[in-house]
């Protein structure tokens, strides 16, 4: 239990890391968007689950690369949190910077014409594998969690969270933005949510940086 509650505060940071870094439309949220809107709501969700076994993947790919690379350098983790906290402080810099843009959301459909359920799944896999701030974004929030020493369940602890809470929150893009109206709630708030994540996001990457100076 003592471990449990060591390690705890890091993983719920993982956490909030990963669901505010999603709540800030990029490729993969804009690709559900559109496909709700100008296709459906199941082809919206299908690509929602695809996105969100990209994740998971990132995900594993993240926390086994750290863990090996953490066994063999003990001052690794010096570098990953400084480069993690930089990296924050750059995403807190795009969220003030899109908070104080007038345009909205630009969700399009997908090239390529109509495809299966297994089409749009296999195509959200693909773009989430394929952007490459994704790989980025994972040591970032992985860093905020995984400690020197840290034991197994915590990285499947963050990995199985975070997976779920991808699922959830890409299938509730699909399903909200199936309409129009939606999309215009949510252009009306985008500012305060863009925002929200800049604080956030400074705070987290300050924070990494401050714990290791």
């Amino acid at each position: 239990m003592q471990d449990f509650s060591i390690y705890l505060p890091g993983i719920i940071m993982a956490y909030t890391a990963f669901l505010l870094a999603i709540a800030s439309p990029g490729p993969n949220i804009l690709a559900v968007i559109g496909t709700s809107m100008s296709v459906g709501r199941k082809s919206g969700i299908a690509l929602a689950f695809g996105v969100a076994f990209g994740s998971f993947t990132w995900a594993i790919l993240t926390v086994i690369g750290l863990s090996a690379l953490l066994s063999t350098y003990a001052n690794a983790l010096l570098i990953i949190k400084i480069f993690g906290g930089l990296y924050l402080m750059w995403l807190a810099y795009k969220s003030f910077k899109s908070a104080s843009a007038k345009h909205d959301i630009e969700a399009t459909e997908l090239a390529g014409g109509k495809r299966s359920a297994f089409g749009y799944a296999k195509r959200g896999y693909i773009i989430q594998m394929t952007n490459p701030k994704a790989a980025l974004a994972w040591i970032s929030i992985i860093s905020l969690g995984l400690e020197q020493g840290a034991p197994t369940w915590v990285g499947l602890a963050i990995i199985i969270g975070t997976f779920l809470l991808s699922i959830a929150i890409h299938v509730i893009y699909a399903v909200a933005f199936s309409t129009a109206v939606m999309v215009r709630i949510y252009g009306k708030a985008r500012r305060k949510i863009q925002f929200t994540l800049g604080m956030f996001f400074g705070f987290a990457g300050a924070n990494l940086l401050i714990s290791e100076i």
